[in-house]
């Protein structure tokens, strides 16, 4: 019998990455950018949160030692910085070498997913170990829901039973609603109509 109580959990924890991403990409293409090379930025960003919780991990004398602020907190950090590398190449080769966005976006997709593949299965290698990375205790600490949601029946299980960042996504992409359509800044990202020229032509500075 299908389960919609384990169904939709699930498919809101697959979603959350989607939306992540397309928010920023909204924004993105509302100042007049098309950056197709976003799976691969959140590739990268992805594994240098893999590759951050790994080595905090290997560092613990014992896994049962685990900071759940640092579990967290080492993940995203590295992963911003992954990400923001990524950005900052994709806005060098656009916006200052003035390479065509499509073609860059597209090869750093190609080379995000590529770096993300060999350091995903390669990472255990370099420490002379074979398998797969297991990172079960950094997963508990992102996996943590509200402590009611047992409490309130198929309501709580289905809807308060996923982590932290599912609510965060759904946050700011709220936020993000608000300030495109109800914002100064918002009405002047609009005006641009994804395009530069006509946000310069209205006085917009777009460098």
């Amino acid at each position: 019998m299908f389960d919609f109580t384990s169904f939709i959990p699930r498919a809101v924890s697959q979603g959350i990455p989607l939306l992540l991403g397309s928010t920023g990409e909204i924004i993105t293409e509302k100042s007049g950018n098309l950056n197709l090379g976003l799976p691969g930025v959140m590739y990268v960003g992805a594994i240098s949160g893999v590759i951050g919780s790994f080595f905090y991990e290997q560092s613990l004398a014992d896994p049962s030692d685990i900071n759940a602020f640092l579990a967290i907190f080492i993940p995203v950090i590295c992963s911003l910085i992954g990400s923001l590398i990524m950005g900052l190449i994709f806005c060098f080769l656009t916006i200052t070498l003035r390479a065509n966005q499509n073609v860059t976006g597209l090869a750093m997709t190609t080379f995000g997913v590529g770096f993300g593949n060999f350091f995903g299965g390669s990472l255990l290698s370099f420490f002379g170990e074979t398998g797969s990375i297991s990172l079960l205790k950094t997963g508990n600490c992102y996996k943590a829901k509200l402590p009611f949601a047992d409490n309130l029946g198929l309501f709580g299980k289905t809807f308060l039973s996923l982590g932290f960042l599912a609510y965060l996504a759904i946050i700011i992409a709220l936020v993000t609603s608000y300030v495109l359509n109800r914002t100064r800044t918002g009405l002047n990202l609009r005006a641009v109509g994804e395009n530069p020229a006509t946000a310069d032509a209205a006085g917009i500075n777009i460098t």
